[in-house]
């Protein structure tokens, strides 16, 4: 009772002390790992020069092994199979072959014992092992459970061949009884912690590699996305042409690189009449974009060949709605001026109200004539005329002015936009543009831009004069 009681207490000890090794040479083959060489297997750009020095390194760690042994009966208790394991776990057979052969060889000329020949084929065996499983698992490393289960099965090897070597065969026994569970655990430990820090390696290698990635990839979209702004840029009027006794002041500013608004002055729609448009095309970003391009260039082309402003947006919903397949609609108003008699005849396809201040100050809004285009086909709608005389002004707009909201999430609202209308009314069409857009950026103090925004001023003028009203 007294010998199996001291033999537990024999075996607590020496897991303690192998333990302690284990700290250090995890330690040292964490510094291995963090070497670039040792990179260069995992990215598997092999060379002659990392495989010999990772063969070094992990065979160094094999003699320290050694070295740091205890011994009892005759013989060394040690850690020397870690070093060629782990070196064929992560390395592949033929680093693990060698970092054997010198740990093993180092066993056998420097110390002796009973289990000196089992010691020395041990370690040779273990980075064969190692390697070995590294090859069955298609050069992967098999995990934590796998590496501590390989570590106990060789050191289950490492305890037969003591027995099965070792000489006189009952002090060979007395030595495995010894030593077989500390250096069991020792090792099972000692590869089980090397395997969580090479997995978190891994992990964090492909994490940077992802990283690196999506930089790329972010890198590359931005790119494209500016190209399709100034694409999509070039779909909008450089400049607008000098109508004679009005001012046009446009402007548009995506929430992101390409937008869903767009607005167009074409001239001339007829030999007498100028087209405007402005619209707003469901969702944003890229397939806002796309919508945009499609809605755009066909109400253009519908423009050039139709007279009246019911048949260009008539003709445009139903090619729209041959086309669209995605669920997107824009919603779009389209006038027709006639400059020289001031009429403005209109279609407002479940746009925003434009808003018309008259010189006489009156106010009118330009409600919908019909919904939306791309939601239906075979939809009837009907325009409307009005004027813009000398003095009126007449703001178009995309919903990204009116809800655009503060830090308390209220909307800046149609109201505002009346307000900085009436009060700003003998001002120029630009000044009023102008004078709309920063209002709605000191209104938002800073948030970012939740919708694209596009304005149309439009101001009567005769003789140069820019307001006629008192």
């Amino acid at each position: 009772m007294a010998t199996f009681f001291d033999l537990i207490i024999g075996n607590i000890r020496t897991c303690i002390v192998l333990l302690q090794m284990v700290c250090v040479i995890i330690v040292i083959t964490y510094l291995i790992m963090r070497s670039r060489f040792f990179i260069d297997f995992q990215n598997r750009a092999l060379t002659w020069k990392s495989s010999i020095l990772m063969i070094l390194l992990f065979g160094l760690v094999s003699i320290y092994g050694t070295e740091s042994g205890i011994y009892a009966f005759g013989a060394q208790i040690n850690i020397r199979d870690l070093g060629p394991m782990a070196a064929g776990l992560t390395c592949g057979p033929l680093v693990g072959l060698g970092a054997g052969i010198i740990g093993g060889l180092y066993r056998y000329f420097i110390t002796g014992g009973i289990s000196q020949l089992a010691c020395t084929i041990a370690a040779i065996i273990a980075g064969l092992i190692g390697g070995t499983v590294y090859l069955l698992n298609k050069k992967q490393f098999i995990g934590v459970k796998g590496a501590i289960i390989t570590a106990g099965c060789m050191e289950l090897i490492h305890m037969g061949l003591v027995l099965l070597l070792g000489k006189p065969f009952d002090q060979a026994l007395a030595l495995v009884l010894q030593v077989v569970l500390p250096m069991t655990i020792a090792n099972m430990v000692g590869i089980g912690i090397f395997s969580f820090i090479y997995m978190n390696l891994i992990q964090e290698r492909e994490t940077a590699n992802e990283r690196d990635r999506i930089r790329t990839d972010l890198q590359r979209k931005q790119a494209e996305l500016s190209i399709a702004r100034d694409i999509q840029l070039s779909f909008l009027p450089d400049t607008i042409p000098s109508i004679n006794g009005y001012q046009i002041s446009p402007v548009s500013l995506p929430a992101r690189e390409v937008g869903g608004d767009f607005y167009d002055v074409i001239i001339p729609v007829s030999q007498d009449k100028i087209g405007i448009l402005i619209a707003d095309v469901s969702g944003k970003g890229v397939p806002a974009a796309l919508f945009m391009a499609l809605s755009r260039t066909i109400t253009r082309t519908n423009a050039t060949w139709h007279k009246s402003a019911v048949s260009v947006i008539t003709e445009t919903n139903t090619m729209i709605c041959a086309d669209a397949r995605s669920g997107m609609f824009v919603t779009l108003f389209f006038g027709v001026l006639n400059p020289d008699r001031r009429t403005f005849t209109y279609v407002n396809a479940g746009h925003n109200h434009p808003l018309i201040f008259r010189d006489n100050g009156t106010k009118e809004e330009l409600t919908t004539t019909g919904p939306a285009l791309g939601i239906m086909d075979d939809i009837r709608y009907t325009e409307q005329t009005t004027t813009i005389n000398p003095g009126d002004i007449m703001v178009m707009y995309t919903d990204g002015v009116t809800e655009s909201v503060n830090r308390n999430n209220e909307e800046f609202g149609v109201e505002r936009l009346e307000s900085i209308i009436d009060e700003h009314r003998c001002s120029s069409a630009e000044e009023i543009r102008d004078v709309i857009i920063k209002t709605v950026n000191e209104y938002t103090d800073g948030q970012d831009q939740f919708d694209d925004i596009t304005i149309i001023v439009m101001k009567g003028e005769e003789h140069g004069s820019f307001c006629t009203g008192t």
